[in-house]
């Protein structure tokens, strides 16, 4: 899935999930998560209104982590997108979305235009 950073106020970081992401990875009650972070390993709360309109995930040290890489919002940039691939359990990975592999070709959803063909000269 792709999260997106969010800048709650200077100096306070998180991930924007967004809503639908949460329907589908995460199971309504769910108390906390896993996040793996290159070698680091941390666990995030889930406050109730994640599933109520604040599908966001706040914790000092993902905050920590995602400023030390440069991966906050800035006034000169949006939001940074990331790709965060369940891992087990209540445990994902987050990666820079360009580490994503993208999907093979045979999973992609079919976005070619349906044109009609022109005969043969």
């Amino acid at each position: 899935m792709f999260v997106t950073t969010h800048s709650k106020a200077r100096g306070i970081t998180g991930l924007h999930v967004g809503a639908s992401n949460v329907r589908r990875y995460f199971p309504k009650g769910t108390k906390a998560i896993e996040l793996k972070l290159g070698h680091l390993r941390i666990q995030c709360g889930l406050k109730p209104d994640f599933w109520d309109g604040r599908p966001e995930i706040y914790d000092p040290r993902l905050c920590a982590w995602l400023e030390s890489k440069h991966l906050h919002d800035s006034p000169d940039r949006g939001p940074v997108p990331l790709a965060m691939i369940p891992d087990g359990v209540n445990s994902f990975q987050l990666q820079p979305a360009a580490a994503h592999p993208k999907q093979p070709a045979s999973i992609q959803p079919a976005m070619r235009s349906k044109l009609p063909h022109s005969p043969a000269a």
